[in-house]
């Protein structure tokens, strides 16, 4: 029997990816530096991970004008609220599991 580990994506299941996904799952789109503040992350840290969960279809990007500056954008999408919450389900599993031992 394969254990319900081997389930996560390994994608979202790292915790600053987790952290991100669980954020945006909690607003319809967020801006870059409020994102930033809200995981404890540098710029570079967020942008590299933000790059990794785009790349998988899970997050979408934008950048807007505001006056003279460009603001980023991030939100969730359909795909990574379902490998979120897919992650979760199994979480949930393994920890009950352990609680019925």
């Amino acid at each position: 029997m394969k254990h319900a580990r081997h389930e996560l994506d390994a994608l979202i299941h790292s915790p600053v990816r987790f952290s991100i996904m669980g954020y945006l799952r909690s607003v319809d789109e967020c801006e870059f530096s409020v994102l930033r503040d809200a995981v404890d992350l540098s710029d570079s840290s967020l942008s590299q991970n933000l790059t990794a969960l785009a790349g998988a279809g899970f997050i979408t990007i934008d950048k807007r004008q505001s006056g003279r500056r460009v603001r980023t954008w991030v939100a969730s999408t359909g795909a990574g609220d379902q490998a979120l919450e897919n992650n979760l389900a199994i979480l949930r599993r393994i920890a009950g599991t352990a609680a019925e031992q």
